[in-house]
């Protein structure tokens, strides 16, 4: 499916988002993780089969403008809940994936109301600041199958390994600049500690947390963590590592179907 890619001015700036549908199904917002969300893997293909697939851009990235500026993961969240009002978007199930789960989340515990499902895709460790993840760091592009995926000779790994040595290089800078600015305390998101733990409590959503077993990046130690703050969540297991939705697409897309069909 070709994406048609659209631009909405909010606040001081502007949001770039991409639409994937075939049908008329209700929306699904899927918040990205980093690159993911610049190209259509099979895992969104097969939400957009039957449900009308909204993708917000991050800040800075691919036409989204002035917002990269917020100072907190709740301006973020408000600026989105702006978008979503915009386009006239009630009631949507909310995906995240990494770093984007924990936007789902937030978006879920301060608009209720927004969120008729939430799903999380292995979100990122919230209480502790040495996760594993931060070992993507200092690890060569060579390393990364090894962490990110159940079978470093998958074809989803090979793929990985494949790519420009710039994306990973773009994805450290990226994590280095929030942690930089988490660490002057003007920015709250990902680190721990920082607020969103103490909302969790608020979402009323029907929640799954979609896991990879063999998840090093984001141990399942994280996923009951969730599962404890998140009143009723639900923790689901797919053969995969951290990378489930390029690792097993067709498994984790179902998985959510499933779940957003209930």
């Amino acid at each position: 499916m070709t994406p048609e890619s659209r631009t909405i001015a909010i606040r001081d700036g502007a949001v770039s988002f991409r639409v994937l549908s075939a049908g008329r199904g209700p929306h699904v917002v899927y918040f990205h993780s980093f690159h993911e969300g610049g190209g259509w893997s099979p895992f969104l293909d097969r939400l957009a089969a039957r449900h009308t697939v909204l993708a917000p851009l991050h800040p800075g990235v691919e036409g989204s403008a002035g917002i990269e500026t917020l100072e907190n993961v709740l301006d973020l969240t408000l600026a989105y809940e702006e978008l979503l009002d915009t386009l006239d978007v009630g009631s949507a199930t909310l995906v995240g994936h990494f770093f984007g789960g924990m936007i789902a989340a937030e978006l879920a515990a301060v608009f209720p109301e927004r969120a008729g499902r939430l799903v999380l895709v292995s979100p990122l460790g919230l209480w502790r600041d040495d996760a594993p993840s931060a070992d993507l760091l200092i690890l060569p592009q060579d390393d990364l199958p090894a962490v990110l995926f159940r079978d470093p000779g998958s074809e989803a790994a090979r793929r990985w390994a494949a790519k420009p040595a710039g994306e990973h290089e773009e994805l450290q800078a990226y994590i280095e600049s929030i942690q930089r600015r988490a660490a002057m305390a003007k920015f709250v998101w990902p680190l721990p500690d920082k607020g969103i733990k103490k909302r969790l409590h608020r979402i009323t959503a029907p929640t799954l947390l979609l896991w990879g077993d063999a998840d090093r990046a984001n141990p399942i130690v994280y996923a009951e963590e969730w599962q404890r703050r998140i009143k009723g969540a639900a923790v689901r297991l797919l053969a995969g590592g951290h990378m489930l939705l390029h690792e097993a697409p067709e498994a984790a897309a179902a998985a959510v179907v499933e779940f957003v069909d209930r």
